[in-house]
């Protein structure tokens, strides 16, 4: 079974975007998704990546407007300004608790992706505060999850270990934005890139029929 990892934020607009492009490649391609959340501000800057609030007004201006073709390509509702978005001055940190619980469900067994999207879909479109842990608690609770669990599992050793092995790897392999899919140590950033994540997958299938 072939293993895709995906390096993320939980508060990326394109993770949430591409999610169900993603997991329909998953089940078609009957690859192992392997969930791994960063922290994207700490370590983007020193590969390369421009996070959105320190670009210059132009790109920001051209990125919104990049969201609304995507939504509506794709049909995915989503807001493009969401008012628990904190563009200006964030609190520092405020979307790392949402990574750690899709952690915890993945190393629990849990249907990671599941979590991992409703989270998204919660800030993005649904207009609620992922910062919040009682928001958490239900948006887990709402897709058949252990919310409290989960949320009492975010601050444990493992889970905040698996946390800084995820960045340090997305450091060691030059992860400069989200999503990006590592497949055997080849990058595709962005969900506009899952078509050639979808073909990648599909060759290494037929090489291996081929063996």
């Amino acid at each position: 079974m072939p293993e895709l990892s995906c390096f993320y934020s939980l508060s990326s607009p394109w993770a949430y975007l591409g999610g169900p492009r993603l997991q329909d490649i998953v089940r078609r391609h009957r690859a192992r998704l392997v969930l791994k959340p960063f922290d994207f501000q700490e370590v983007v800057p020193r590969t390369g990546g421009v996070p959105i609030r320190t670009r210059p007004r132009p790109r920001r201006a051209y990125h919104a407007v990049e969201l609304a073709r995507w939504r509506d390509y794709l049909g995915v509702p989503l807001t493009v300004a969401p008012r628990h978005y904190p563009a200006e001055n964030p609190a520092p940190g405020w979307n790392k608790p949402a990574g750690f619980m899709v952690i915890a469900a993945q190393q629990a067994g849990l249907d990671a992706f599941r979590l991992s999207h409703a989270i998204l879909r919660a800030l993005w479109a649904e207009e609620r505060d992922i910062a919040d842990p009682a928001v958490r608690r239900a948006v887990a609770d709402e897709n058949g999850l252990p919310g409290e669990a989960l949320r009492a599992a975010e601050g444990s050793a493992p889970v905040q270990a698996e946390y800084r092995r995820n960045g340090a790897e997305a450091e060691a392999l030059g992860v400069f934005g989200s999503p990006t899919l590592v497949l055997d140590g080849e990058l595709f950033w962005g969900q506009d890139r899952l078509d050639f994540v979808d073909r990648a997958l599909a060759r290494r299938a037929w090489d291996a029929r081929g063996a």
